[in-house]
Parts: C-alpha cells; structure tokens; sequence
C-alpha cells in the first residue's frame, strides 16, 4: 500500500475513533496533497508525499517556536500534537554517522574540491536524503566537510 493510501485508511480509522486531533492533521494533509495533485496535474508518488509532509512538519516546528517566544503554550501543544501524527508517516532517521559516510561519500563521488562545489555534492545528497534527514543539518555537515578539505 502506498503512503497516499495509507493516509487514507488512517483519516477513515481517526473518523471511526472520534480522534479530533488525528483527523483534523491528516485532513489538512490530504488537502495539501490535493492542493498539489490540482495545481501540477500530476498523480502523488511517496516522493511527493513525502515533501509534503516534511514541509508541513518544518512549518510547524516554526510556528512552535514563535508560540514559544509569544507566551502561547496552548497553542505550541497543538502544532506539537500536529507534528507527532504528521512524524508518523516519515521514514526512520538516520544516524548522525550514517550521515557522515553519506556526505563523505558524494564529497568523494563528485570531487569536490572546496566551498564552491557545494551544490554538486548537495544534488547528489537531496534525493537520498529527503525526508530521512534534517537537510539543514546535512548542509552544515557538507560546508564543514569541504572548508577543511
């Protein structure tokens, strides 16, 4: 089954259970997928889902830290509520030494040679990466990789 279907069953499962929390998250979901599908006439792939999701997790942990800084708790628990159910669909993380030997390896694969190659090595690294790591993070790894290199 794939991940778009599995949605799916798990809206019809948060509706069967009255679970508000799940189902108001995972119909937000499927409209964005929608939203999507509408826009580029495209059929979703899990690729597509699984952007979809990582940037609504991203939004999410933004709006956190604002409520956080603004006093508002009540509301940083529900975008908290709201990125537990949306986690639930990504793929397991990697280790911070899995992703070490990934990014050492597409620095070796492209042969790159300093800060400007940058790019090069973050094309290589973005598709085997998305969704199974915090890509900001993997950015900040290349950066060091390559200015000590």
């Amino acid at each position: 089954m794939g991940l778009k279907e599995q949605i799916t069953e798990d809206m019809k499962a948060a509706m069967r259970a009255k679970d508000v929390a799940k189902l108001g998250t995972i119909r937000l979901l499927t409209a964005a997928m929608k939203q999507k599908e509408v826009d580029e006439r495209i059929e979703l792939t899990d690729s597509h889902v699984l952007a979809i999701i990582e940037k609504m997790i991203k939004q999410r942990k933004d709006s956190i830290t604002q409520f956080e800084a603004g006093g508002r708790q009540d509301l940083a628990d529900i975008e908290k509520t709201e990125v537990g159910v949306l986690s639930a669909y990504m793929p397991a993380s990697l280790s911070d030494v899995e992703i070490s030997a990934e990014v050492a390896a597409a620095v070796a694969e492209t042969g790159a040679a300093g800060p400007q190659d940058m790019g090069k090595v973050m094309a290589v690294l973005k598709p085997k990466l998305a969704g199974r790591a915090d890509m900001t993070a993997v950015s900040s790894l290349v950066k060091a990789a390559l200015t000590k290199g």
